[in-house]
């Protein structure tokens, strides 16, 4: 079934204007909720208020699914408005569990963690990405929400094959999917929401869906948007994946 992903963060405030529209479109189709605001991966104290009020829209919204990103967005109580890489330390692994468990809490909910695109690594880090995304899923026991063209511009970046990635990942902990472009900028590959999904980004797709099963699947697209055919032909495409695999599966 077509659901629609909303940006939580644009419509947490109280009056915002579009309360009503987005009440009309969960009353026709399922909504699912992406925040980037948590900071689950930081060391400011959880913003409690930005919580409460995610609580409160996605009581109003109801939404099938809720997640955020292993990242973290703000410090000294300054809001920094990019999702920036934590280490991959064991003992980061237990730091970003406690606050997404507690984010959980707060929710009221299980939510689903992404994976964002990598440009640089920690040279202190001890654990590929897959396996600390893994053990914080594991540990929080909170679902996974696989980006899969952020795996592929991480492995051309980071020198890694996106391969190990999506195989090493609990597949019962991935709960969606999303799939993007990204463009060329020198050397590095850059996640940007503004391009069609590149050829080895949709191989990758299937191979994640041949392993884990048909999973619901966003296909965002945020700036450079085309005329409507142009979308409407790349979800048929992704539609077409997913019967496939469901068709194979069973």
């Amino acid at each position: 079934m077509p659901f629609l992903e909303v940006l939580a963060e644009n419509h947490v405030q109280p009056g915002d204007p579009a309360r009503e529209t987005l009440l009309r479109l969960r009353a026709d189709r399922p909504i699912t909720l992406h925040s980037v605001g948590m900071s689950l991966g930081g060391t400011d104290p959880l913003d409690r208020q930005h919580l409460a009020r995610l609580r409160a829209l996605a009581e109003r919204l109801e939404p099938a699914a809720v997640s955020d990103h292993l990242a973290w967005s703000s410090l000294d109580g300054r809001q920094l408005h990019d999702l920036l890489p934590v280490p991959f330390l064991e003992e980061a692994v237990a730091h970003v569990a406690d606050r997404v468990a507690r984010a959980q809490d707060a929710l009221g909910r299980r939510i689903a963690l992404e994976n964002v695109s990598g440009y640089a690594r920690f040279a202190e880090s001890e654990l590929a990405e897959w396996e600390f995304l893994a053990a914080v899923a594991e540990r929080a026991d909170c679902e996974i929400l696989l980006d899969v063209n952020n795996v592929f511009v991480s492995a051309a970046n980071l020198g890694f094959a996106p391969e190990s990635y999506v195989d090493a990942l609990p597949a019962r902990r991935i709960a969606q999917l999303h799939i993007a472009g990204h463009e060329k900028h020198g050397d590095a590959l850059v996640d940007t929401h503004g391009a069609a999904v590149a050829e080895p980004v949709w191989a990758l797709f299937e191979r994640v869906l041949a392993r884990v099963g048909p999973r619901p699947t966003v296909l965002e697209r945020d700036r450079a948007i085309p005329p409507l055919a142009l979308l409407l032909d790349e979800a048929r495409k992704a539609d077409a994946v997913l019967a496939r695999c469901t068709r194979d599966a069973g």
